[in-house]
């Protein structure tokens, strides 16, 4: 069973070709990435628009990159998966449409995925991969979410982001100083050369009993630190010229309390996961996944713990195809089709807005 994967939600376009045949965990035959950073950059964040029309251009040659590293020819491949949703609109319509009209023309079914679902499975494609049932920190751009994984498709949402998510938090906090897109690699970077406790910054609902987050409270903290650093005006607007009053250690620090903050919430409510649910193993899946200190903090408490850590590849953490093909695989071997897959017409929709918790494990027909 050869699916091939292509993922389009934002600012990346990606392709995968796995073989998830029998009953061992798919493998990887070959992906492809082009990555929109550079792009819109000059911008400050992502251009929609922009967006989809690089996802048209870079699409086929990315596909026939990917089977000339499998060694294989486009009618070998058994079934096409795409993302469907949540995402840009216009950039999941470009992946669903290519990933429709492909599957036509070789009379294969064709696969609709959930994206948040992809990254939800990534690690299974590292050379560690997890077993289930397992506890999931999901940080994946807007999206901060701790979950019960007891199989593929079903899943149980512990506790959610009530406003900014982890990644947002990083995001606008590196805005505000002035680092650029994307936000959170930069501020990390700038973290290195700062103190971590520099500003005490809050950690929203650490103690509040719960799984939920909030990071909205953050991004105000920053933004009142860095007038006050700037000398502005509390009341005053936030504009590019607050950050050019800082000097590089003013920075530095401000990245480093930051990132402390964020870091020590999604830890302690990640154990606080655990020990509620009295499971051993934990996957942290997404962007923010890829973040050193997380991934230092969560192996240091894990490991006083006997809790088992599983984590994507570094370079499978951003959106990729090779998460949606394996989301599809696991799905065909665990007797499922992913939800949204077509009808007997090929024809598709896409959903921007899709809450990982509408997904079910109920069998839907394919083409």
């Amino acid at each position: 069973m050869l699916i091939l994967g292509f993922e389009s939600s934002c600012d990346e376009t990606g392709v995968a070709l796995v073989d998830a045949s029998g009953s061992a965990v798919p493998r990887l035959l070959g992906h492809a990435l082009h990555s929109q950073i550079e792009m819109h950059q000059a911008y400050g964040g992502v251009v929609p628009e922009l967006a989809s029309r690089d996802h048209i251009r870079r699409v086929l040659p990315l596909t026939d990159a990917v089977l000339a590293q499998a060694g294989l020819p486009l009618s070998a491949v058994d079934a096409i998966a795409y993302t469907r949703g949540p995402g840009l609109a216009g950039a999941l319509l470009v992946g669903s449409g290519v990933a429709c009209a492909m599957a036509m023309a070789l009379g294969k079914p064709v696969l609709g995925v959930h994206h948040l679902e992809g990254h939800l499975l990534s690690p299974f494609l590292s050379t560690d991969p997890p077993e289930f049932p397992f506890v999931a920190l999901l940080v994946s751009g807007g999206h901060t979410q701790l979950m019960r994984v007891d199989g593929v498709g079903h899943y149980e949402l512990l506790g959610e982001t009530i406003d900014d998510a982890a990644g947002e938090a990083f995001d606008k906090s590196a805005k505000l100083l002035g680092l650029g897109y994307p936000g959170g690699p930069a501020l990390s970077q700038r973290a290195e050369q700062g103190s971590a406790t520099a500003y005490k910054f809050p950690r929203p609902l650490l103690h509040s009993g719960d799984l939920d987050f909030s990071f909205a409270g953050l991004k105000t903290a920053v933004l009142t630190q860095v007038k006050r650093l700037a000398h502005a005006r509390p009341e005053g607007p936030a504009t590019p010229q607050l950050a050019e009053a800082l000097n590089a250690a003013q920075i530095a620090d401000v990245a480093a309390s930051v990132q402390a903050a964020i870091v020590e919430v999604l830890v302690k409510k990640s154990l606080a996961a655990i020990e509620s649910t009295g499971l051993n193993r934990l996957v942290v899946a997404g962007g923010v996944g890829a973040n050193a200190l997380l991934r230092e903090q969560l192996n240091a408490a894990c490991e006083k713990r006997r809790v088992r850590v599983h984590y994507p590849e570094l370079h499978l953490c951003t959106d990729n195809g090779a998460m949606i093909a394996l989301a599809a695989g696991l799905r065909f071997q665990a007797g499922l089709l992913p939800t949204g897959a077509a009808g007997a017409g090929y024809h598709f929709d896409v959903r921007p807005r899709w809450p990982l918790s509408e997904l079910t494990s109920a069998t839907t027909p394919a083409a």
